[in-house]
């Protein structure tokens, strides 16, 4: 277990070492933008540079949560295509673009505007040669059977997959709200059936909420795994049944177990660390939190095998 004092004299040494002594190849890390909502464009890509991440996850920039009507992701004036220069120029990638539609809508008209922002981000993601984008299942309906709303999810994962498809986009499910458990999802999967549809391991929710060991769930979901999100917590509140996020490696989650499954399974996506600090702003700062994840995780997949991505 990696402690606060600890991890703040190693990121001080790091830092302050000669740019040129560190590894110029990264790691397959990065982190999600909904841990740092306050930076702007130029603080996610500066940050992410200077302490080696290899790719960003957008999951909204500052105050607006629909990437598709972002400023710095705009047509207008040609903005988008200095954003994509910026990345080039810093060796970074997208990893993904985390959307908020939500699949289990019954109400046609809520449906249609679910699926809708999900066919916007998927367009986005084509214009930034982004590979992914992320929607949610996301709840079970009251008085709708099981089978019948795991089949309602499926085939709207299908439509969007059918749609990303020419646009060389694959649309992933998350392991999030309802839906954290091997089974379920492992249904929505097989009747999506499409290969342009896939799965973003949450592998804190199917630990804390699905009650699943990450060797279980990367046995039964590990061909599907496209993007992971990584995040360690502790019991809270007085019944001790809420989560408090702590620093990677502080907490009761087997993030290191985690990483060694996927490393084990032949996985090749990115290792992303998801500090819900929009969610949660009294945790910690993005500037600790994401050096920290660097510094530990990185650790992790170097014992586990994982190779470092050649410089773009």
């Amino acid at each position: 277990m990696t402690t606060r004092r600890a991890f703040l004299e190693t990121a001080a040494a790091i830092l302050a070492s000669p740019r040129s002594l560190r590894s110029a190849a990264r790691l397959p890390i990065g982190f999600s933008t909904l841990g740092c909502p306050a930076w702007t464009w130029k603080q996610i890509l500066d940050f992410a540079q200077t302490h080696d991440f290899a790719a960003v996850e957008l999951r909204g920039i500052q105050k607006n949560m629909d990437l598709t009507l972002a400023p710095e992701l705009s047509r207008e004036g040609g903005r988008i295509e200095e954003s994509k220069r910026e990345l080039r120029e810093r060796g970074l990638r997208i990893s993904d673009l985390g959307a908020s539609a939500e699949l289990h809508e019954q109400d046609p008209a809520k449906r249609a505007a679910q699926l809708d922002e999900a066919r916007r981000f998927i367009d986005l993601a084509e214009t930034l040669r982004a590979p992914y984008v992320r929607v949610f299942g996301n709840k079970y309906v009251q008085g709708v059977p099981r089978d019948m709303m795991l089949a309602h999810i499926a085939r709207g994962l299908r439509e969007l997959g059918d749609y990303a498809r020419p646009k060389g986009v694959t649309v992933l499910i998350e392991s999030h709200g309802d839906f954290t458990d091997s089974p379920s999802l492992l249904e929505i999967l097989q009747q999506a059936a499409s290969p342009n549809v896939a799965l973003l391991w949450d592998a804190h929710h199917t630990f804390v909420s699905g009650k699943e060991a990450p060797e279980d769930t990367v046995r039964q979901l590990g061909r599907y795994i496209r993007h992971t999100h990584l995040k360690d917590s502790v019991p809270a509140g007085p019944d001790g049944k809420d989560r408090r996020y702590v620093l990677t490696g502080t907490g009761e989650v087997p993030v290191r177990r985690q990483v060694e499954a996927l490393a084990h399974s032949g996985y090749r996506g990115f290792y992303s660390f998801e500090w819900e600090k929009r969610w949660h702003p009294d945790i910690d700062e993005p500037e600790v939190a994401f050096a920290q994840f660097a510094t530990v995780a990185g650790g992790y997949l170097r014992q586990a095998g994982v190779a470092e991505l050649p410089t773009q």
